[in-house]
């Protein structure tokens, strides 16, 4: 990819959520289920981190380290043709160098986005002004570098357990607001299902809102009606297809049949031609 088409699909990517209907990217955590997906005819693919790091062995949480997250995300972006976005944890680090350094590693493995996220695995948020410098840093190694990347800012306030709902929401819209100001292009909001609390989040942050589309949350078409812009799956199509995996192999052990994977399987000459190269 060259590096004109890489700011031209960053480009695009970034009117993608103001035009048009609701955004929606199921995640990918391999270079099958990218093509998967492709093929079925979604004009953006967003990684998942925790796919990632289930593939590999290791827990979510950024226990996986930076490299070879992008080494995913480099295959994944190298065997596609429409843009894809890196969910890249915390930005293996809490610095705005660290940051920075996350984002050019995106940029050179081809990717035209990325999520970054305030929370830590102590169940804390990082500091306010901490978390819009870091974004603010990821900005400029973007403009430095002719890609001007998509930013999904993630707060984590939904995931605080000694708040109550009425502060989360409160802390939800102080920090997307502020991450907006800050540069980010979209506001990434996990943990909140529920129509009313979404729609809240749609009006009040000025800006596009992300949440994570699949059970237990409202429909596509119901999230589109709520104002959200953007929804991701996240971790759901991975979950549901270990889920798949697990139903399969205990009907073998237990049955001896086949009956879950009769149901599914696509067919072996399908997934080579959806690999081979292209021309």
């Amino acid at each position: 990819m060259t590096q004109v088409s890489q700011r031209e699909r960053a480009e695009a990517f970034r009117r993608r959520h103001r035009e048009g209907g609701i955004l929606v990217l199921p995640n990918a955590w391999d270079v099958v289920t990218a093509r998967v997906i492709e093929r079925a005819g979604f004009d953006a693919i967003a990684t998942s981190s925790a796919g990632v790091a289930w593939a590999l062995g290791y827990a979510d949480g950024e226990r996986i380290s930076r490299g070879e997250m992008l080494a995913v995300v480099r295959r994944i972006a190298s065997s596609v043709r429409v843009p894809v976005t890196a969910d890249m944890e915390a930005g293996y680090g809490a610095t705005p160098e660290a940051a920075a350094e996350t984002a050019r590693g995106v940029i050179s493995a081809g990717a035209i986005g990325l999520n970054l996220e305030d929370g830590t695995n102590d169940g804390r948020l990082l500091d306010i002004h901490l978390h819009q410098d870091r974004i603010r840093a990821m900005r400029e190694a973007g403009a430095a570098a002719g890609v001007p990347l998509v930013i999904n800012a993630r707060t984590d306030a939904f995931e605080i357990g000694n708040w109550t709902p009425a502060e989360r929401l409160t802390v939800a819209v102080r920090r997307g607001n502020a991450y907006r100001a800050a540069g980010a292009d979209c506001l990434f909001m996990p943990h909140v299902s529920d129509a009313a609390t979404i729609e809240r989040l749609a009006r009040e942050i000025e800006g596009p809102v992300n949440v994570i589309a699949g059970p237990p949350a409202p429909p596509i078409r119901e999230l589109e009606r709520l104002g959200v812009r953007r929804a991701s799956l996240g971790p759901r199509v991975v979950q549901a297809a270990l889920g798949l995996v697990r139903r399969a192999v205990t009907e073998l052990r237990e049955r001896g049949t086949y009956d879950t994977m009769g149901e599914l399987l696509i067919p072996f000459g399908e997934l080579q031609a959806l690999l081979a190269p292209t021309p």
